[in-house]
C-alpha cells in the first residue's frame, strides 16, 4: 500500500454526491480503449460471455459488448448512474427489489442481458447473480479505499468462474502529487492480491501528468 495514501477514505455518501453533482470525470464516452485491445484476450472464442463490472456507474462498454451478444451485471451505487445509463441509450428498462440484498434495487433492460444491481459492492457476492466468466475492471480497485483492497480482491475471487478473465486497469502517477481517488496501485500490490493467478501485462495503463496538483481530481 502506498504511504502517501493509505489513510485516504472515500465513503459511499461521496460517490454518490459526485454523481448528483455531475462531478463524473472518471466516465468517459466512448468505449474504453483498453477494453476494446484487449477483447479477444479477454474473450478468448468464447460466446455469450457473463461479464462483471464492479462499480459500473453507466459506462458505455456495458451496451457494446450486450451489442456483440454478452450478458453484463453491474454493481452500482449510485441511482442516478444507472437511470442515466439505460435512458441515454435509450433503453427500456424495468426496477424491483433484491430480496437477498436488503435495500437494493436491481435495474434491467427489456432484453435482460443487462442487469444493474444499485447496492454497495461489499454487499453483493455470488449468491445473488452467481459467477462470472469475465471481469472488466475498469476503475473499481483503483476507487477503493486502500484498506479495503484486500476484501475487494477476496470478492472479485468469488466472483470467478474457473474459466474466468480479469482484465484490470491501473493508473500510473506520483502519489506524493496527488491523496486519490482514483488511488495508485503498484504492480507488486496487484500482484500480491491476484498472484495465485496466471498474471499478463496488458496494453492500456492510464498515465496521469506527474506535474498534477496535490489535491486535484485527474479524472
Amino acid at each position: 500500500m502506498v504511504e502517501q495514501q493509505a489513510d485516504r477514505t472515500m465513503e459511499l455518501s461521496e460517490w454518490e454526491e459526485r454523481w448528483q453533482e455531475n462531478k463524473i470525470g472518471f466516465h468517459q464516452l466512448e468505449v474504453n480503449r483498453m477494453l476494446q485491445v484487449n477483447y479477444d484476450s479477454v474473450v478468448n472464442g468464447r460466446s455469450g460471455v457473463r461479464f462483471f463490472f464492479p462499480l459500473c456507474g453507466k459506462a458505455v462498454d456495458m451496451k457494446w459488448l450486450a451489442d456483440l451478444g454478452h450478458s453484463v451485471v453491474g454493481v452500482e451505487i449510485s441511482e442516478k448512474a444507472i437511470k442515466q445509463f439505460f435512458q441515454e441509450n435509450n433503453m427500456t428498462y424495468s426496477e424491483e427489489p433484491v430480496p437477498s440484498l436488503p435495500g437494493a434495487r436491481l435495474f434491467q433492460n427489456s432484453e435482460k442481458n443487462i442487469s444493474l444491481y444499485q447496492s454497495d459492492l461489499f454487499s453483493f457476492s455470488s449468491s445473488v447473480a452467481g459467477q462470472f466468466g469475465a471481469i472488466w475492471d475498469r476503475g473499481s480497485l483503483v476507487a477503493i479505499n486502500p484498506k479495503d483492497r484486500e476484501r475487494y480482491a477476496a470478492l472479485i475471487i468469488s466472483l470467478m468462474a474457473a474459466d474466468c478473465r480479469y482484465l484490470l486497469d491501473t493508473l500510473l502517477y506520483n502519489p506524493s502529487l496527488y491523496k486519490g481517488p482514483p488511488f495508485f496501485v503498484p504492480d507488486e500490490q496487484v500482484h500480491g492480491l491476484f498472484g495465485e493467478f496466471q498474471l499478463q501485462h496488458r496494453p492500456g495503463n492510464t498515465l496521469i501528468p506527474a506535474t498534477g496538483p496535490a489535491g486535484g481530481d485527474p479524472g
